[in-house]
């Protein structure tokens, strides 16, 4: 490779980064943009992100000329019910989030953002019958304790953080399974088609009980709510940018800034941490050190590798 080449590499792979980080920027701030929303309900927040997400993709999409092509791909039987699984599980992923979040439960939100890289290696383990290294598998056993610490601590199963690390899981398992048939905001375009119906309802539902607040708490907070299609859309365009550009070993450090900033958002927003909890999250840290350790090791395999 030339020495023009290699910088031009060098820039590509900087901007990368800079998209990357840019995207977990805005997911990590999402407590504080979800309190602006308020006194909207997790509900109604839902059923506006769902329907102002799909026109935010639709118009992206028309801008690019790829409408033909994604109603070509929508059309096939496999594609379509991929979509609509991958539609429902990040549903549940969002309207969990938005009830955490909407009831001062920021650090169980930010907490399941947190275990979901180790559910994640762990689907892998069971699903794709995937072989773990020595340290993804300390990882996930170190995760597994951290659960048990948290579920002693709160009495109860820590249902959000389960739910959260679980449903997005599950969700990358199911997109990781449509490969490249679909380009990321195609496959958002599918599956908020797919929600829309329901959530249209939904939104009638919250109207006809009084409880809507789109339209009726002044233009501002009409606009904050129609924003959530471009906070959903705006982060995900700049993770493909950057997905295209770094290593998937940068990608899966980048990923825990979110989970970071969202923590960082629940103390600064008051929310109070007992012992236990602080117990039970150095206990999750702890794990995600060796993961990214493992992460890292691999990287720097791999990158020896393709030097010689």
């Amino acid at each position: 490779m030339t020495v023009g080449g290699a910088d031009a590499e060098e820039r590509e792979r900087a901007r990368g980064v800079v998209f990357g980080l840019a995207a977990y920027l805005i997911w990590g701030s999402f407590p504080l943009y979800i309190r602006a929303l308020q006194p909207a309900g997790a509900v109604e927040i839902l059923g506006q992100r769902i329907l102002w997400s799909g026109l935010c993709c639709l118009v992206v999409l028309a801008a690019g000329r790829g409408l033909t092509d994604f109603w070509v791909t929508m059309r096939r039987p496999r594609t379509l019910g991929a979509v609509t699984l991958a539609g429902l599980l990040i549903s549940v992923n969002w309207i969990v989030y938005l009830i955490a979040v909407t009831t001062g439960r920021i650090t169980e939100a930010a907490l399941g953002y947190f275990l979901n890289p180790l559910v994640s290696v762990g689907l892998g383990l069971i699903v794709l019958r995937e072989r773990l290294r020595p340290l993804q598998a300390t990882a996930v056993a170190i995760g597994a304790v951290a659960a048990v610490v948290l579920a002693v601590e709160a009495h109860a199963v820590p249902v959000i953080p389960l739910l959260l690390a679980f449903s997005f899981g599950t969700y990358g398992l199911v997109k990781n399974r449509l490969g490249g048939r679909l380009t990321a905001v195609q496959s958002l375009t599918g599956e908020t088609a797919v929600l829309a119906p329901a959530a249209a309802v939904v939104l009638a539902v919250v109207g006809t009980q009084g409880t809507a607040t789109f339209g009726g708490y002044g233009g501002l907070h009409a606009v904050l709510l129609a924003s959530t299609g471009l906070m959903t859309a705006v982060p995900l365009l700049l993770f493909a940018a950057a997905a295209r550009r770094v290593t998937l070993v940068t990608v899966g450090l980048l990923q825990f800034v979110a989970p970071v900033l969202q923590f960082l958002c629940a103390l600064a927003l008051g929310e109070r941490l007992s012992a236990g909890r602080w117990v039970g999250f150095g206990i999750v840290w702890l794990a995600l050190a060796v993961l990214v350790l493992d992460i890292t090791r691999q990287g720097l395999r791999a990158r020896a590798v393709i030097d010689r």
